[in-house]
């Protein structure tokens, strides 16, 4: 198995996971053009595609699916909250409708969703397995929940929100209304509370540990591969981090 990311942050979230000649993309908040483009970079076509798997129904993560899964004939597998924001001409004969505690497959993918505090309908994170490496990753989640840190422990790969600093955040230009959504409960990990993730869960079996889905005007990277690499307790090259622009290479998980 193996995973890449064609970006992240909030102007857009795409990552691609492949076991054997499976390929599945999880989130796509591109342009159909757009995403066409990232997926030619990391060798890839959406006609390869045999599902996109949709976390919750933010622009930055479901804003391409439905035209692209109605342009390419893909299915899209999301949960009921998230399916209410699908148009109503979206072809029934695509939607796979999940639960978000039930394991599925999507050829020789295993899926794990699994439940988030997030400002969402019915908002998911996943876990992807072989059966034998397992990638998990959480983005889009505002608190650390005994369940998240169950279904990320024993990952062999993560990708874990380092979505700002939360000095960055407070003394920044963003309205107060804005500040305590993102902060709060129901918003985005920040950099320490990732930390604190990594710490939780069982890393013995961790072989990548990427910061993902990191603010532009409130975090920097250095920042959050700190947290990462403390909370992993790892030199902070080894660490890797998902940009908005770039994402990050394939990766063997």
């Amino acid at each position: 198995m193996r995973f890449t990311s064609l970006g992240s942050g909030s102007s857009g979230n795409g990552l691609v996971v492949e076991c054997g000649t499976t390929r599945v993309l999880m989130d796509c908040g591109f342009s159909v053009a757009e995403t066409k483009l990232r997926l030619e970079r990391v060798g890839l076509a959406p006609s390869q595609l045999a599902g996109v798997l949709v976390t919750h129904e933010h622009d930055d993560h479901m804003g391409g699916v439905a035209k692209l899964c109605k342009r390419h004939a893909i299915p899209v597998y999301l949960t009921r909250g998230a399916a209410q924001w699908l148009p109503p001409d979206f072809p029934a004969v695509l939607v796979r409708l999940i639960d978000s505690h039930t394991v599925f497959s999507v050829g020789d993918v295993e899926v794990q969703p699994f439940t988030v505090p997030h400002d969402a309908r019915e908002p998911v994170q996943y876990a992807f397995s072989d059966g034998d490496a397992r990638l998990g990753v959480a983005t889009d989640l505002g608190c650390i929940t005994q369940h998240v840190v169950d279904m990320l422990s024993r990952c062999t790969s993560l990708v874990v929100e380092c979505n700002h600093d939360l000095d960055m955040l407070m003394e920044g230009p963003y309205p107060a209304s804005l500040k305590h959504r993102v902060a709060g409960r129901f918003g985005h990990l920040d950099n320490g509370c990732a930390k604190s993730l990594v710490e939780a869960v069982d890393r013995s079996r961790l072989r990548h540990l990427i910061a993902a889905h990191l603010s532009k005007q409130n975090n920097k990277p250095e920042l959050a591969v700190e947290a990462l690499s403390a909370g992993a307790t790892c030199e902070r090259d080894w660490i890797g981090v998902a940009t908005q622009e770039e994402g990050f290479a394939w990766r063997d998980a």
